[in-house]
């Protein structure tokens, strides 16, 4: 196989939602900072909707991104909690997949927190090949052409050789 089509994980993104409760905003950033040993950011709301309460520099989720070795372990923890079988409709055409995990306490090793309750989370793994750079770097940026890019049948099979995945409905 040519060294540059050899796809690998370049981030994993943990999510959580809280609206405007802070209560559920402070149990998220604790659950994502217990099961990464990290810190994460919280996400501030931009816009102001009148309708649902919302106004500029509201903080309304926490974010973590990993990277490396780091998220390639913690993704197999992710795949864990799944079984290991993750429906075909949650990837999407550019190399992304997203799942929901409902309970923390199902991801592998993690241990049940009465102060946090039970609570879930969403992750976000974006997938790339070598050359992806030349969409982000600051002189002469490109787009990555299309025989380059990650399809979603080029996803399903990354996750099916490397981490052993079911995916159903394929």
């Amino acid at each position: 196989m040519n060294s540059m089509k050899k796809i690998k994980i370049e981030k994993l993104t943990l999510n959580v939602g809280a609206g405007k409760d802070n209560a559920r905003l402070d149990k998220g950033v604790l659950l994502l900072e217990k099961l990464t040993g990290r810190k994460p950011s919280k996400i501030v709301t931009q816009k102001r909707i009148a309708a649902w309460g919302l106004r500029p520099g509201l903080p309304v989720g926490a974010k973590l991104t990993l990277r490396g070795e780091e998220a390639e372990t913690f993704l197999k923890r992710l795949l864990y909690a799944k079984d290991n079988k993750l429906p075909a409709k949650i990837f999407d055409n550019a190399g992304n997949v997203a799942f929901g995990i409902p309970e923390y306490i199902e991801v592998q090793d993690a241990e049940y927190s009465p102060e946090l309750g039970l609570m879930g989370f969403e992750a976000a793994i974006t997938l790339e090949r070598p050359g992806f750079r030349v969409k982000k770097r600051k002189l002469f940026q490109r787009k990555v052409g299309n025989s380059h890019k990650i399809s979603k049948e080029d996803a399903i099979a990354f996750f099916k050789e490397k981490y052993n995945v079911i995916i159903e409905g394929a």
